[in-house]
């Protein structure tokens, strides 16, 4: 027999049970049993809590059921949290003696039926905590006698019907926890019998009606967390009944209406963030039977005008996050006051600790954090002795802590931070031995840390970060057994982390960074293993790792950075927990391990500034969490592994200062999410890969100092996101494309040192972020300078230099006034400067011959060099012309004197045939004179005389003579003559 058949058989005999029952029993308790039975056919019931339900027994001894007095009829359903699924069945509708109807917790689905409307003689429907869903039906308003609604917890939408209104019996309405939109029906004011009004946690809206003030019985009401508006009508001060009024988290603006002083019988108030303003009403002091008063999160302001002397039964007093002035009373407490809570952190309140509140003995907690409170801290502040939690930070309290504090025995939660508290701190703390909580960070606090506060067994959490502790980690640290928070960051602590911390076993976060500590690790680290921080970076530790790390496998946040360390980073990685594993700045050596692709959530690796070799593992591809990768600054070799490309979430990739070699990988273009590229000062040689163009988020984008060649590719202009541009110090040649233009956010461009040819792109005018530099040094562009480049006026240094540029200087460049830095020198630049470039060193324009004006010389000057240079030139011409002709006519005179002599020669040659003497003592004795005398016988005329007497001489060398005048005198010809 199948199960079709089964439920057919089932149903076969449920049917005939019901005929059975209609033929030999009561009409009407057969009827319900008839009905009932078909419910429990509709409803999953996985508990089986309706197995009673059957034909064997009455049905008033059915779960769940309750019969009339005669026994007649079925009056109540309750089947409350029964784990009953499936939608509400039909058939209820034909329990028309239904008074009661709880369905409540349970997983009903489905919506609520209009046919809901036959139960005339319902008083109480009870559908809560279930997931209806739809509207609430209109004819829910037909339930005349209906005394108790509660439907709320569900996914029920749309607006309140009117109908409700009708419902004038009715004492309690739940609405809560739905999805409830419009506003509040004003029928809800129709409801005098109304006791429990609950609508929080809808999305309500509109004002709260005016003519709630009828509903005379109402004692709560709810409405919190929903998106009413307007003002608190003041005819709500005439719900005397009222005892709890809740209304917090909407956006009700306004002051509060003194009215509400009216509700004598109010135990709570809670208006907590709203928009109310003004000052907070003295009436208020007139609620006396108030027990609870929650103002916070408000634009409420003045000063706090609430005493303790009218409100005795105040139990707890918020008001945080206002704008409230002044001081507490000195009289704000009573000594026998029954304040339990006072909270009014985030205020204005100002001068030193209300001394008033030490007359609250009774009080437990206490919260004036983040106000204008200073002065010292009273050494009675032992007066609050039940006292539990203190909340002081944020404020400006200054001098030491009063010894007297270890006096408050009951004191749990201690937190002074963020204050201008000094001195040490006293070893009465070590009395406390409630204490769980003490933070001091962010003080002025001195000394050292005292021994005392390790005899506090109960401290959990201990943060003295940024004050200026010193000496040593007292030793006994490790009798806290129940610390989970250590945070000593950024003090003067020096010495090593004593062993017995390790025996701190609850510990899960520690912090010991910024520090003077030094010495190796304790191998007592072993024990902590419920350890996920640990940050010790910016000390001086050294050594190798000990060993026993490698058992911390809930190590979550590893940072080592800035210390000594040494030996393989091999014992970090034996957590898989890890997400973030920092070394930077140490002395680690050996390659990088591959295990630690165990640590499949590693979100930040970071090994910079160490002696690491070896090659990237290709197993770190596994990381696929991995946002950060910085490997710069060591010593890595090879090329960068393409398993890296399945790293999808990486956002910072750092190699740059490391000897990886090969073609920079086009992989690279498929990590959607980098931001930083850094792979600078390598060995890649090939192309820049067009892929990179493919990285759209990428905003610092750093090649310089490697072999790259090519053309800077034109898909760089798809960066649009870009900042930072740097491809200096490689072979990159072409032009400049144009396309950059795109990367409208760069404010630094560095593509210098490279062989880049062609003119400027005028389109880097188009770059107007542009600010710490545009530096194109160092290359083969030519042409001139685009005036476009005068519209980057964010620009603080511009360097140009050392290329091939020409043409004049734009005028636009002196529009840049954000100039610090300017280099045009030795390109062919010329013309004159403009005077807005008086003011920047020669040198910037130096190797640029026809440039002047300042702070080059003037072009005046400059046109009068060039003046000066022609009429030197004129002048030498005139004076070689002058030697040349001076020496013409020199040797013309030389040669007829020469011609003059000869003749002469040749008479006395001739005279000397015809007579002799003794002319060879003649001319020695002339020359005697001659030499003795010089020429002073020819100044006196003598010169003729002696050439006479030289004619009568007589001479046996007379052919030689001759000869050697001719030869002479034939010389001078030629030379004369050109030949």
């Amino acid at each position: 027999m199948d199960s079709t058949q089964i439920s057919r058989f089932s149903l076969f005999i449920t049917v005939f049970s019901c005929i059975l029952a209609f033929s030999f029993g009561d009409n009407s308790s057969s009827t319900d049993a008839h009905w009932l039975l078909r419910i429990k056919s509709k409803l999953v019931d996985p508990a089986g809590v309706l197995e009673s339900w059957s034909l064997r027994a009455h049905i008033c001894s059915w779960n769940g059921l309750t019969c009339s007095h005669d026994e007649a009829f079925v009056i109540a359903l309750n089947l409350s949290a029964s784990t009953l699924s499936g939608s509400i069945p039909t058939e209820l509708w034909n329990l028309v003696s239904l008074q009661t109807l709880d369905l409540s917790l349970n997983l009903i689905t489905g919506s609520i039926p209009p046919e809901i409307g036959r139960l005339r003689n319902l008083r109480t429907l009870i559908l809560f905590a279930n997931n209806l869903s739809g509207k609430i039906p209109t004819e829910i308003g037909l339930l005349k006698k209906l005394q108790v609604l509660r439907i709320g917890d569900n996914m029920l939408a749309a607006q309140i019907p009117p109908s409700i209104g009708n419902l004038t019996e009715l004492r309690v309405l739940g609405l809560a926890y739905c999805q409830l939109n419009g506003s509040i029906p004003a029928e809800i004011g129709n409801l005098k019998n109304l006791v429990f009004l609950d609508l929080q946690h809808n999305s309500l809206s509109g004002f709260i009606p005016a003519g709630i003030h009828n509903c005379e019985e109402l004692q709560n009401f709810a409405a919190s967390n929903n998106m009413l508006d307007g003002e608190i009508p003041a005819s709500i001060g005439k719900l005397k009944s009222l005892q709890i009024l809740n209304l917090a988290n909407n956006s009700l603006s306004g002051s509060i209406p003194p009215e509400i002083s009216g509700l004598s019988n109010l135990q709570y108030l809670n208006l907590l963030g709203n928009r109310l303003n003004g000052e907070i009403p003295w009436e208020l002091n007139h609620l006396v039977q108030l027990q609870k008063l929650d103002l916070s999160s408000n634009n409420l302001s003045g000063t706090i005008n609430l005493l303790n002397i009218h409100l005795q039964n105040l139990q707890v007093v918020v008001f945080s996050n206002n704008a409230l002035t002044g001081s507490i009373p000195i009289n704000f407490c009573l000594k026998n006051s029954n304040l339990q809570q006072l909270f009014l952190a985030q205020n204005k309140l100002s001068g030193g600790f209300p001394l008033g509140l030490l007359n609250c003995s009774s009080l437990q907690q206490l919260d004036l954090s983040n106000n204008n409170l200073e002065g010292e801290l009273p050494p009675t502040i032992d007066k609050l002795e039940k006292l539990t939690d203190l909340l002081l930070n944020n404020n400006s309290f200054n001098g030491s802590l009063p010894p007297e504090i270890g006096n408050m025995s009951n004191l749990e939660n201690l937190y002074l931070f963020d204050n201008m508290i000094t001195g040490s701190i006293p070893v009465e703390i070590g009395k406390l031995q409630s204490l769980s909580t003490i933070y001091l960070y962010d003080n002025q606090m001195s000394g050292s840390i005292p021994m005392e506060l390790t005899n506090c067994a109960s401290l959990t959490a201990i943060d003295f970060f940024g004050n200026h502790f010193s000496g040593s980690i007292p030793e006994t640290i490790g009798k806290l057994k129940d610390l989970v928070l250590l945070q000593l960051r950024q003090n003067d602590l020096s010495g090593p982390i004593p062993p017995s911390l390790g025996y701190c076993k609850k510990l899960q976060q520690l912090a010991l960074a910024d520090n003077k500590l030094s010495g190796s690790l304790p191998a007592t680290f072993r024990f902590l293993s419920q350890l996920s921080t640990i940050t010790l970076y910016n000390n001086s530790f050294e050594g190798p790792l000990p060993d026993s790390l490698y058992s911390l496998r809930n190590l979550k946040i590893i940072n080592f950075s800035h210390n000594k360390f040494s030996g393989t980073i091999l014992p970090l990685t034996g957590s898989n927990s890890l997400t973030a594993l920092d070394l930077t700045n140490n002395s680690f050596s050996g390659s990088i391990p591959s295990r630690l692709a165990i640590s499949t959530n590693l979100g930040r690796l970071r090994l910079a500034n160490n002696l690491l070799n070896g090659s990237i593992p290709s197993e770190l591809g596994r990381l696929k969490e991995l946002i950060f990768l910085d490997l710069s600054f060591n010593n890595l070799t090879g090329e960068v592994p393409s398993q890296l490309s399945t790293c999808q979430k990486l956002q910072h990739l750092l190699l740059n200062d490391n000897h990886f070699t090969g073609k920079m990988p086009s992989w690279l273009g498929s990590l959607h999410d980098l931001g930083e590229l850094h792979l600078s000062s390598n060995n890649f040689q090939g192309q820049v890969p067009a892929e990179l163009g493919n990285c759209s988020r990428l905003l610092k984008l750093s090649l310089h100092t490697n072999n790259l060649s090519g053309q800077i590719p034109h898909e760089i202009g798809q960066l649009t996101s870009l900042n930072v541009l740097n491809l200096q110090r490689n072979n990159l040649s072409g032009s400049i494309p144009p396309t950059i233009q795109q990367c409208k956010k760069l404010y630094e461009l560095r593509l210098s040192e490279n062989l880049l040819s062609g003119p400027i792109p005028s389109e880097i005018g188009k770059l107007t972020e542009l600010q710490v530099i545009l530096d194109l040094s160092r290359n083969l562009l030519s042409g001139e300078i685009p005036s476009s480049l005068g519209d980057l006026l964010k620009l603080e240094r511009l360097n140009l230099s050392f290329n091939r540029l020409g043409g004049e200087l734009p005028s636009s460049l002196g529009q840049l006034t954000s100039l610090v830095m300017l280099n045009l020198s030795n390109n062919h630049l010329r013309g004159q400067l403009s005077s807005t470039f008086s003011g920047f060193p020669p040198t910037s324009f130096s190797g640029n011959d026809k440039l002047c004006g300042p702070p080059l010389t003037s072009c005046m000057d400059s046109a009068g060099h060039e003046n000066n240079i022609l009429s030197s030139t004129a002048v030498v011409c005139i004076i070689v012309a002058i030697v040349f002709t001076s020496t013409v006519i020199c040797l013309v005179m030389i040669y007829i004197m020469l011609r003059m002599w000869c003749n002469m020669r040749e008479v006395l040659i001739s005279n000397s045939s015809e007579g002799g003497g003794n002319g060879i003592e003649q001319i020695k004795r002339e020359d005697q004179e001659r030499w003795m005398y010089g020429d002073e016988k020819k100044r006196k005329g003598e010169y003729w005389r002696v050439m006479s007497s030289m004619a009568l001489v007589h001479s046996q060398n007379h052919n030689d003579h001759i000869s050697s005048s001719c030869i002479f005198q034939v010389r001078m010809d030629t030379k004369k003559l050109g030949i």
